[in-house]
């Protein structure tokens, strides 16, 4: 696929010790940017605009880009290539010895964030690092609280309980050595949203550690419950694609085993669209409709088990 490129004036001569891979669809990634500039940091940054098609974005993100302080080039594609390909696209800019796969709409939780991770790689050299991610700083607001309780319940684990099961990792906040990409990238047949991160971290945690450490940054993206559904009911192919794959790690997940249980359940895809419309209705309570999401998200992965 075509590529337009701009480089910073700082580019042509950065030597950088971690690469920070950031790509988004539509999302504006400058509040980002500009948290990231605040830090002088021996680091670089690739963004990738993956077919947001909206010129005036672009035209914001170039104009941040040319203001970092440190080396930074901004690709931009006409057409969406996905989650996989995207990702496996800005390696293939990147330069450094580790990348930072950084979401667009995370925030750093401090401002040393970047220093951090560059201080885990010179101490410890780690083949991959997952900092986790927060909600701390993103805004309260009432169309996004059945995300909001069900990431934090699910999601924002401190690094002793993430490392229980250490391949369950997120694209959103990872570190990873150019040595083990070379080896394991992402897996492209994935397609739509979910699970090619988690899969690609049970390829990885086959052969190399992965280590959680306290390094959060803020997911400033959550979605509201329709969305969030829209999500889930694209991830269903994908999940079946690790099922079948990785059976054996993937029995362990709370939403294998809730999904074999509903497999055995009668009339299922009658009373599958009612746990839907629960989990929609803004006037019942929060964890009842989280549960129904759960059930919900469950109930669909019912399909590949």
């Amino acid at each position: 696929m075509t590529e337009a490129v701009f480089d910073n004036p700082l580019w042509s001569k950065g030597r950088p010790a971690l690469s920070i891979l950031t790509p988004f669809k539509g999302d504006d990634p400058t509040p980002l940017l500009a948290a990231l500039a605040r830090e002088s940091a021996n680091a670089e940054l690739v963004i990738l605009d993956d077919g947001s098609n909206d010129p005036e974005l672009a035209a914001r993100v170039e104009t941040a880009v040319a203001a970092l302080p440190f080396p930074a080039r901004f690709i931009r594609l006409a057409k969406n290539e996905g989650r996989s390909k995207g990702r496996n696209r800005l390696v293939s800019h990147a330069r450094a010895g580790h990348y930072l796969f950084l979401d667009s709409d995370m925030l750093p939780d401090t401002p040393t964030f970047i220093a951090t991770w560059l201080s885990l790689i010179a101490a410890e050299n780690p083949a991959v690092a997952f900092g986790g991610f927060s909600l701390d700083q993103a805004p309260p607001r009432p169309d996004h609280a059945l995300h909001r309780a069900m990431a934090g319940q699910s999601d924002c684990q401190p690094a002793a309980q993430r490392a229980l099961m250490p391949e369950k990792i997120f694209t959103s906040n990872l570190l990873v050595r150019a040595d083990v990409f070379a080896g394991e990238s992402f897996d492209e047949g994935f397609a739509g949203w979910g699970w090619e991160d988690v899969e690609w971290g049970m390829r990885v945690a086959s052969r190399w550690p992965i280590l959680h450490v306290e390094n959060t940054a803020t997911h400033l993206g959550l979605d509201t419950a329709s969305t969030l559904a829209d999500k889930y009911e694209q991830s269903a192919g994908n999940f079946a694609r690790v099922v079948a794959s990785h059976h054996a790690a993937i029995s362990r997940y709370p939403s294998y085993k809730v999904a074999r249980v509903l497999k055995r359940a009668p009339l299922r895809k009658l009373w599958r669209p009612m746990l839907k419309a629960y989990a929609l209705t803004e006037a019942a309570p929060i964890r009842s409709r989280a549960f129904a999401m759960r059930l919900y998200r469950a109930a669909l992965y019912a399909e590949a088990v």
